[in-house]
């Protein structure tokens, strides 16, 4: 491996001030131990000085131990007009216990005159003193530059004169701060190679994502000689975002030989991005680079004609090197090497001069155009194809299905549904309710299969989507369904097409319980 680049999260802070995002001490908690089985070498915490859940944090994390990482807080420099020993941001830091102190100070003239309202001179000193402080509490001192590209940029001497004030006082690094997030890569290349050939203390990068700009920043920083590397997972922060380390990492790793984490590490990458979207409660973005669903996620048919050969044609590196896989998804574009290659999967023999396929492929695109999508219902292609070539055995024979809703008052709903099936000779009948008409038609089914299916107390829905397919049909309109649905080891989606959205939903229904129990 190259050289060494150090990874220093903020997504318990920085991450936590994203629009929609909020974490429990217990979920900082959890993340904290994702990121420290990943291999990050920083995870800052939080900002004791600004709420009680910060403190707690730190409380909490004195009982649980790191095997990499080490815990910063983070605050600011000290407030003018008094002695940094009282100032009462800085002593929470130590009250913290963090090996590691995070201090932001101005590193642009304008913000010290203008917002600070001091002047240039007594904002370095208050970096000096700052500094110099929590290194006489034997702390591990990081000086974050705030809005230093800005700085460099109107005044490059005070902006200079700035971090060099927190390296003469005693910090261990000075942390460059892209924070209002709109510089460019070659703004950032050159002030930070001025900053690494003036300095002689080690120099990291911390860049916002506002121009779409962080990742390529945060690399531009590294390629002119900064050696830690700051940002959050899935790119979480405040407006549009930190840098995502997500994408730093295996750009950093696999495209630059850099020595970020070990390769066993790197391929638990896409199950930490999506675990920590999970406790944020935020959907996985599937087009995120890398880690997202469909990152490796192939449709045209020559695209896929040509990964069969050599899966370098249409993958810029191997998906199982970062924890993701490869994904050929059928649709009307699809072509004979989607359908060859899906039915490999399903460990069925398909061959290609077979006229089968053609009429598979034909009803495929017929499906489509009449609104059906499989991308997100692979479990539904599964059990068509099977269909299609005689291997499919239905679990029963639906008899009939009726669905009741009636409302009393204001609040009150009642919500009723009756099955009517022939199951392995038989005729079942059952009656369930449910807080609306597709619950209790799932309960109804189940409650009819149960017997001769016991297994199917497993099966659980996760998610459930309705998009109306034309809207300029209004109410008329045609609606699509979608099912997520999972066990203890699965999770697969399943599709209905109708007029009427239960008898989409119904479709969806039996599609997800046959394709399991089958």
């Amino acid at each position: 491996m190259g050289k060494r680049i150090a990874l220093f999260d903020t997504t318990l802070r920085d991450g936590e001030q994203g629009e929609g995002i909020s974490f429990t001490v217990e979920d900082k908690i959890k993340i904290a131990h994702l990121l420290d089985s990943l291999g990050v070498d920083f995870i800052e915490g939080g900002w004791p000085g600004s709420n009680p859940k910060a403190i707690d944090f730190f409380k909490a994390m004195k009982k649980e131990k790191l095997k990499h990482a080490r815990l910063a807080a983070f605050g600011s420099t000290c407030r003018h007009g008094k002695p940094a020993r009282e100032d009462k941001n800085l002593n929470m830091l130590i009250e913290s216990g963090a090996p590691v102190a995070v201090i932001f100070g101005k590193t642009w003239d304008m913000h010290v005159t203008d917002a600070l309202k001091i002047s240039l001179n007594e904002n370095i000193i208050l970096i000096d003193e700052s500094v110099r402080f929590l290194k006489s509490h034997r702390r591990t001192v990081i000086f974050d530059a705030e809005h230093f590209f800005d700085g460099y940029r109107h005044n490059q001497a005070y902006a200079l004169e700035a971090v060099t004030a927190a390296q003469n006082a005693g910090a261990d690094m000075v942390v460059l701060c892209e924070t209002n997030g709109g510089m460019l890569f070659d703004d950032v290349m050159s002030a930070t190679k001025t900053v690494v050939d003036t300095l002689h203390i080690p120099v990291g990068i911390h860049a916002h994502n506002d121009s779409d700009s962080a990742v390529a920043n945060s690399i531009a920083a590294v390629l002119a000689g900064a050696v830690q590397v700051q940002g959050t997972v899935n790119g979480y922060g405040e407006r549009c975002g930190n840098a995502n380390l997500c994408s730093i990492i295996p750009n950093l790793q696999l495209k630059r030989g850099y020595s970020i984490v070990s390769e066993k590490q790197l391929r638990t990458l896409t199950s930490v991005a999506h675990h920590i979207s999970e406790i944020a409660n935020r959907t996985p973005n599937n087009q995120q680079p890398f880690v997202g669903h469909s990152a490796f996620a192939h449709k045209a048919g020559i695209h896929v004609s040509a990964i069969q050969k050599n899966r370098l044609t249409y993958e810029h590196i191997d998906p199982a090197s970062v924890g993701n896989k490869q994904r050929v998804l059928v649709s009307e574009l699809s072509g004979i090497s989607n359908l060859l290659y899906k039915a490999k999967g399903m460990n069925l023999d398909l061959d290609k001069d077979d006229p089968l396929v053609k009429d598979i492929l034909a009803r495929i695109k017929a499906m489509e155009h009449a609104g059906y999508q499989f991308e997100e219902a692979e479990a539904s292609f599964e059990v068509m194809v099977r269909k299609a070539l005689g291997k499919h055995r239905p679990l029963f024979e639906l008899i009939s299905f009726h669905v009741t809703n009636e409302k009393f008052g204001i609040d009150d709903m009642s919500v009723e549904a009756t099955v009517k099936i022939r199951i392995k000779g038989r005729e079942v009948h059952t009656v369930a309710d449910g807080n609306g008409p597709v619950a209790a038609l799932d309960r109804a089914l189940r409650k009819a299969l149960c017997d001769d299916y016991p297994q199917i107390a497993s099966i659980s829905l996760s998610d459930y989507r309705v998009r109306v397919l034309d809207s300029k049909d209004g109410t008329n309109a045609k609606v699509r369904v979608i099912i997520e649905s999972h066990d203890a080891n699965d999770l697969w989606g399943t599709v209905g097409v109708s007029n009427d959205i239960i008898e989409a939903s119904w479709q969806a229904l039996v599609d997800s319980i046959e394709y399991k129990l089958v």
